[in-house]
């Protein structure tokens, strides 16, 4: 299926006006199909263009009057001539409802077989719903009108009215992009609330009802918060009406920012206990989505290589305004532990890019961009523009490009001019190296006699001078801090600190957007001084320069896995424990280092941990967690499974108990009959995805083999079951079970973007790879698939990216092999 290219868009855009939308949607047609009627009303500059639409059966399409030839329907486009200056087409159709988290997505809870839907209309899949001339500089008004089972509830991004038992209607909207669009109809759980005269709702499937009340105060404390901190810095309310949260089943992403109807991943309704980061995350999530109703959906981007610009603008004020607004405030832990070592890891692929590249690639090619980069490298530098500029100038730009753009596109170029007119100078210069260069500097430290040095390479491939703003930190003995602001404005700066310190590290503050390299001395005291850093951002620069030099085949990874060990008993953050242990499982052991003895050490150190942990925290929730997915003490993780042994505080909730048993299954411990009898305790959905993924790792011929086929050829498995058999079934201590599915990776996954189209493409590529064969050959099959032009570029982008890790693991092992 075509890919609508810039210059397509552009030329349509010159061509076309659209004046509004009606939408009507029945829903009451069946288990597969839903029907379909569009009107459009345009206005036309030429006498030809096209519509978007996706159908399982085009019916009818009249223009002015006049039908149109619904055989010249062709990949999802219809061709349209004899335009009028002012037209309106009328397109009837019956519509396919997905299992991929895109279109009209139709969900049956497990749990009480009630069938839900939500509409994600992102990128390119608002013609899988309505008719339409899907592209983000084609705004209209929508009014929607839906028909559904009589005790379905349907929202949208109007506001909704039962008009008639099953028969609802959606007022008007502002202008929208058709990536915004949404509707939510099912069975759906609501709690209703309001704030500042507007009226606010969260809703969930019936099985999670009794979460969401739990939940439902702390989501609405947030949103208040937010509501009231973003009409302070933005002086300009909230312009669409109603705001209602849907947590909605099986969806991909995070989150979605449809104005006045932001959907959800549903896990955000916890059912079970969590950390005091993952409730910090959540927060975070509603505060990201509520940014762009203002930066994205009130002034939106002209095309999609200014996407960066609307999640780097609300990864940046999630971080921030959680931080200033509500009681939540590890956000710059979270940062510089995850969000930020996403964006590094992305940063130093292959596949790297500016944060704002130019709009040169069609929309399936920009979706591949959406990455770490386009989050956390522009949060980080809009963060540090903000400190460069002040608040005064960076948020009167920012006020002023809404008021100048409301309810229509923009670039990035005429926020840069709303800027400059605010007071800034110098933005082009630093929009190039900072935005238009991809790549990272390294920044490292020697010791003088006199002092310190600070040393700034860029790489050879992306050759820049970047300017960094940021504090050095030194530590002596004691753990007493000492620190000095720091402008890096050549590749050698004189830092006036002593240079006898134990440690010295460069950006304490994660300042900056760098590679850090700790000098030698700093390294030999680490293990000694770590106890007495405590700040948790400070520690997570420390643990990110670990992690990256390990990358880098610079430091031992037995180095790095012993700053795992030195962290882990006595680190007071549920964030940096998860941190700590994530890198564990994905980089060091059976990649960088054998799986054993080192699983061993790891699961030791957890277990005497598990002893001396504050009862009932949220640290102690990880750590045990953390010891269920390492240990190999199959006693004790049934007797946890019987309710013996298990450490006071910790509650064998659902989710508890399918990590114990994914561990049990992957150890051969357990079998079928085990995952079915704890799929009858916890029959829901949510159990339907971990028992996937039980079964998938269990150490058989037969489990194996099932779960491919699955992977492979399935093309009606729900997108979360794909993915738990995609994470099931690759293991370090399964590599002669699984060696003959490396070779039909290559041969057999490239045929899936027949079966499955959009996200669910690229993240089970991701998530099939065989990511622990670690070996050349393995690197040279991925080198042929990426060079296979036939091959969908979403895979192809996944695999480039699997195969960038290999070829640092591969150096890693090279440099340091025993």
């Amino acid at each position: 299926m075509p890919s609508l290219t810039v210059d397509g868009a552009r030329t349509r855009a010159a061509a076309l006006s659209v004046q509004s939308y009606d939408v009507d949607l029945d829903l009451t047609q069946g288990e597969r199909t839903f029907g379909s009627t569009t009107t459009i009303r345009f206005t036309a500059t030429d006498p030809s263009s096209w519509l978007d639409v996706k159908p399982d059966e085009l019916i009818s399409v009249t223009l002015n009057g006049t039908a149109v030839d619904v055989a010249g329907l062709n990949d999802g486009r219809l061709e349209l001539t004899g335009l009028q200056p002012e037209n309106e087409l009328v397109v009837v159709a019956s519509m396919l409802y997905s299992h991929d988290g895109e279109g009209l997505h139709r969900a049956v809870d497990a749990a009480d077989g009630l069938a839900y839907t939500y509409a994600m209309s992102f990128l390119d899949a608002g013609p899988r719903i309505f008719a339409c001339f899907d592209q983000p500089d084609l705004k209209a008004p929508y009014r929607f009108r839906v028909t559904a089972p009589e005790a379905w509830l349907v929202l949208g991004n109007g506001a909704a009215t039962q008009v008639s038992p099953g028969r609802w209607e959606l007022a008007e909207t502002k202008p929208l992009s058709t990536y915004f669009v949404t509707v939510v109809a099912g069975p759906y759980h609501q709690i209703t609330d309001s704030h500042d005269g507007i009226a606010l709702s969260v809703v969930s499937r019936q099985s999670l009802k009794d979460a969401l009340d739990r939940e439902a105060a702390d989501i609405f404390e947030v949103t208040k918060q937010s509501f009231d901190a973003y009409h302070r810095m933005f002086g300009y309310r909230y312009p669409f009406g109603d705001y209602h949260q849907a947590f909605v089943p099986e969806f991909n992403a995070g989150a979605m920012e449809n104005p006045g109807c932001v959907t959800f991943r549903d896990q955000m309704v916890f059912r079970s206990a969590v950390t005091d980061g993952e409730r910090s995350q959540r927060a975070r999530t509603i505060v990201h989505e509520m940014a762009h109703q203002w930066f994205g959906d009130t002034v939106t981007m002209k095309w999609w290589n200014d996407l960066w610009l609307n999640e780097s603008f609300a990864e940046y004020m999630a971080h921030r305004v959680s931080t200033e607004a509500t009681r939540y405030t590890d956000n710059w832990i979270d940062f510089a532990y995850m969000r930020k070592w996403w964006g590094l890891q992305a940063d130093q692929r292959s596949s790297t890019h500016p944060v704002a590249a130019d709009a040169v690639k069609d929309a399936l090619a920009s979706l591949d961009d959406f990455d770490g980069i386009s989050y956390a490298k522009g949060a980080a530098v809009l963060k540090q523009l903000a400190a460069y500029l002040g608040d005064d100038v960076f948020l009167a730009g920012v006020n002023a490009h809404i008021a100048a753009n409301e309810f229509g596109n923009a670039t990035f170029a005429d926020l840069v001019a709303k800027w400059t007119e605010a007071g800034a100078v110098g933005l082009e210069d630093w929009a190039q190296a900072w935005l238009r260069t991809p790549g990272l500097d390294t920044i490292s430290v020697s010791r003088t006699a006199t002092g310190i040095k600070l040393h700034r390479k860029a790489p050879e491939a992306y050759p820049a001078t970047r300017p960094h703003k940021l504090t050095v930190g030194g530590y002596d003995a004691e753990g007493r801090r000492t620190t000095v602001d720091v402008l890096i404005d050549s590749d050698e700066v004189d830092v006036d600190l002593d240079p006898s310190l134990a440690v010295v590290i460069p950006d304490v503050g994660d300042d900056s957007w760098a590679k850090i390299r700790l000098d030698s001395v700093s390294l030999e005291n680490l293990a000694a001084l770590l106890p007495k850093i405590t700040d948790g951002v400070t520690r997570a620069v420390i643990l990110n320069s670990v992690r990256d030099a390990v990358a880098d085949a610079e430091l031992d990874p037995k180095v790095g896995f012993d700053v795992v060990l030195g962290m882990l008993p006595t680190e007071t953050s549920d964030i940096a424990v998860g941190t700590l242990l994530n890198w564990s499982s994905t980089h060091l052991l059976g990649v960088y280092l054998p799986y054993e003895p080192y699983r061993g050490q790891l699961a030791e150190v957890l277990r005497s941990r598990l002893e001396t942990v504050e009862v009932g925290s949220s640290v102690q929730l990880s750590v045990a967690r953390g010891f269920a997915r390492f240990t190999d003490d199959v006693d004790r993780l049934k007797g946890w499974l019987a309710g013996t042994g298990v450490p006071d505080g910790v509650t064998m909730d659902a989710d508890l108990r399918w990590i114990v048993t994914l561990q049990l299954a992957r150890l051969g411990a357990i079998g079928e009959a085990e995952i079915d009898a704890e799929l009858e305790r916890d029959s829901s959905s949510e159990g339907i995805v971990h028992a996937t993924r039980c079964r998938a790792a269990l150490p058989t011929a037969a489990a194996k083999e099932r779960a491919w086929t699955q992977i492979t050829t399935d093309a009606d498995i729900a997108n979360y079951e794909l993915y738990a058999a995609c994470e099931g079934f690759w293991h370090p201590t399964q590599a002669e079970l699984t060696a003959s599915y490396v070779d039909r990776f290559f041969a057999e996954f490239p045929g899936t973007e027949k079966l499955r189209s959009g996200w669910v493409v690229g993240t089970s590529a991701q998530g099939a790879f065989p990511r622990y064969a670690i070996e050349q050959r393995v690197v040279d099959r991925a080198a042929d698939l990426i060079a296979d032009e036939s091959v969908a570029a979403a895979i192809r982008r996944a695999v480039g990216d699997r195969a960038d890790d290999l070829k640092r693991a591969l150096a890693v092992r090279s440099v340091f092999a025993d």
